[in-house]
């Protein structure tokens, strides 16, 4: 969808209330801030709901919009309080919500159905159909994935019936947003619920930064994304400073002014706020091989020191109209140059008995703003007055707070939700899959794998054994490689393959118009029974639930659970592989951390990069506990295996006997992170 105005809105950070200061002093459009609970940024100091309100009423008093983050995984017993939480900040006047979870993104459009909700990058949004997926369940915006080229940007805006938000300058995720699992599970830190602990800011392979990327800065863009028709340039940095928001954002407003790229002296001035050794700019470019790895130096912390300064509340200039007459209610009317107005009435003014009230007492009473954010001086009051008339100075204050309270009011009328935790259809009949990963890597022929309902190997494998009857799509398929994809679906023999295991919100129509069962993985995140009830009614045969998800939830929400494999914690735009020895390396690079653990890593669709977990998850030797927690669908997943290491742990399962070495293990406790356990 084209944006409705000539300029994409500018919409800047803020974790605090001083950096929300920064954003509006300098020229910001819109600022986005975490509550305290539901938001990715867990860590920064993040807004109570009093803050909040404020905040909102010092935005709209500038004609700035505030949105707020809701874009966290949100468990069952939260649902109740994300959606109540929700109704609170329409009420307080919020524009919009900025949303991950598909099942309290369904239940707020059913609660609060007024309120703004754009799709947060954390939904992994990176073409026409996830934004239009999105725009469907009620998201007037997509919030698309930073690794995108201005060229798939472009077919998205004008293909998509949702309006467009793509990222301006900050910190670069190695890992596409929404599908990290490397700081949960092996840190115990969720990035999905809002904890990440930034491992890929640690060194791995004897002291190299091998995941760390330079942030991105667009400021040679500026042109080109104007004229590319998004809707809002996002600057990122809830966890920065106030100095580096509105230095960011203050360049940014110029740029988009001026409609023009940044000088020299400009990208100096951004470098100092705030750098990892320098910018980069390739997957806007369509190079993602060009992305630079960057680390902060000393030196880029003592840049950034240097450009530190304190921000104070603007006070909007305001004007008045106060009457008072002997016998009737005092009334004030308050205003601005923008043509905003209020006017409230007051107590009734009476005859003097002593010392009757004179003009400049009075403008002098009512000029006192307070903690307002408004400025009225004496001199900006027109008052009409009568002779020999008196009214307390409580009443003057009374009536001075009253149109100040009404002038900056955003609120909206009180509304009430009565959300309960669905009883959802469970899945009882068994059912077991596998799928093999990566281009490359062998495929057993052994009749070890005929029990299984679903065996799926990737799409872009040259042959099929014959028991394979489903395909693996992509998890990321960019507008510009969706006909090479259609091309290989086609291709496919349709009376063998039958099922499609699809890892993204805007893949599952492609897979259902090809008549395929889908079956959803796990990339979609799925943590709460909202969220699979909302796949299955888009066309689900089966979903299988989030990794994070412990043995209890899964009972609970009735999904599938992964009982063996490496799971993958990232997938990389940029091809590590390629920079540790080429593409003829691909089936032997790994990353080691500084605890010796080694990650393998393996190619996937075109040359993206799959990094798995150095421990196999492996559930076979507890099979009690998955019966106990009636997981009827069981998921397996190869990835680095040969064929006689798959024998060996299908057979394993088979006989509920354990593995050798250490593995890791589905969480039993709702209340633990998952950390690697030791196989006992």
């Amino acid at each position: 969808m084209k944006r409705k105005n000539d300029l994409p809105e500018l919409l800047a950070p803020a974790g605090s209330f001083e950096c929300l200061l920064a954003a509006v002093e300098a020229g910001a459009d819109a600022v986005y801030v975490g509550g305290k609970k539901f938001g990715a940024r867990a860590y920064a100091k993040n807004f109570d709901l009093d803050e909040l309100s404020s905040a909102v009423r010092y935005c709209h008093l500038h004609g700035v919009k505030l949105y707020v983050t809701v874009n966290t995984l949100v468990l069952d017993l939260e649902m109740a309080d994300v959606v109540e939480y929700a109704a609170r900040l329409w009420e307080i006047g919020v524009d919009a919500l900025i949303i991950s979870d598909l099942g309290a993104l369904s239940e707020i459009k059913k609660q609060v159905p007024d309120l703004e909700l754009h799709a947060s990058t954390q939904m992994s949004i990176h073409n026409t159909a996830g934004a239009d997926a999105a725009y469907g369940m009620g998201c007037v915006r997509a919030v698309l994935a930073r690794e995108l080229s201005l060229s798939d940007i472009r077919t998205v805006v004008e293909n998509s019936r949702a309006e467009v938000e793509v990222f301006l300058h900050g910190a670069l995720c190695v890992c596409h947003s929404g599908q990290c699992l490397f700081s949960s599970l092996v840190g115990g830190r969720s990035g999905n619920r809002g904890e990440c602990a930034q491992p890929c800011r640690l060194p791995y392979n004897n002291g190299k930064y091998a995941l760390s990327l330079k942030d991105l800065s667009s400021a040679s863009l500026i042109r080109e994304l104007v004229d590319s028709g998004v809707a809002s340039l996002k600057i990122e940095g809830r966890m920065k400073s106030p100095s580096y928001v509105y230095t960011v954002t203050s360049i940014y407003r110029r740029l988009l002014d001026e409609c023009r790229a940044a000088d020299a002296e400009e990208r100096e001035a951004l470098r100092r706020a705030f750098s990892r050794g320098g910018f980069t700019d390739g997957y806007l470019r369509g190079k993602p091989q060009s992305v630079e790895l960057g680390v902060r130096s000393e030196a880029d912390k003592e840049d950034s020191r240097a450009e530190e300064r304190a921000f104070s509340p603007i006070r909007k200039r305001a004007f008045a109209e106060v009457k008072m007459y002997l016998g009737e209610p005092s009334s004030m009317r308050l205003f601005s140059e923008d043509g905003k107005s209020v006017s409230v009435l007051g107590g009734i003014p009476a005859a003097a008995e002593n010392s009757p009230l004179d003009s400049d007492s009075v403008k002098s009473r009512l000029a006192k703003m307070g903690n307002t954010y408004l400025s009225l001086e004496p001199s900006d009051i027109s008052l009409s007055l009568d002779e020999g008339i008196n009214l307390s100075p409580s009443e003057i204050n009374a009536l001075r707070r009253a149109a100040a309270e009404a002038y900056q009011d955003c609120s909206r009328p009180k509304i009430s939700v009565n959300y309960t935790l669905p009883i959802v259809e469970k899945q009882h009949k068994p059912f077991s899959s596998a799928v093999f990963l990566g281009t490359v890597g062998d495929i057993p022929t052994s009749g070890e794998l005929s029990g299984f309902d679903a065996v799926f190997a990737s799409l872009m494998r040259e042959e099929y054994p014959d028991f394979v009857n489903g395909v693996y799509l992509p998890p990321v398929i960019f507008d510009s490689e969706m006909q090479t994809v259609r091309d290989r679906l086609s291709s496919l023999d349709k009376t063998k393959i039958k099922y499609a295991l699809v890892g993204n919100l805007g893949h599952i129509s492609l897979a259902r118009g090809l008549g395929l069962s889908v079956i959803c993985d796990f990339r979609l995140n799925t943590a709460n029974r909202v969220s699979r009830s909302v796949l299955l009614s888009m066309g689900a045969e089966r979903v299988i639930l989030s990794a994070e998800a412990t043995l209890p939830q899964a009972r609970d929400i009735g999904g599938g659970v992964i009982v063996y494999g490496r799971i993958p914690l990232m997938i990389t735009e940029r091809c590590f592989m390629k920079d540790a020895g080429g593409c003829g390396n691909c089936s032997h690079v790994a990353l080691t951390d500084r605890k010796g653990e080694r990650f393998p890593t393996i190619r996937e669709f075109d040359h993206r990069t799959l990094i798995l977990n150095s421990q196999i998850t492996y559930m076979g030797d507890k099979r009690a506990e998955l019966d106990k927690c009636h997981i009827s669908h069981r998921h397996f997943i190869f990835t680095t295996e040969k064929a006689n290491d798959v024998s060996a742990a299908l057979r394993a399962y088979k006989q509920a006997a354990p593995l050798s070495g250490g593995v890791r293990r589905v969480s039993q406790n709702n209340l633990s992170r998952k950390k690697t356990a030791k196989r006992k």
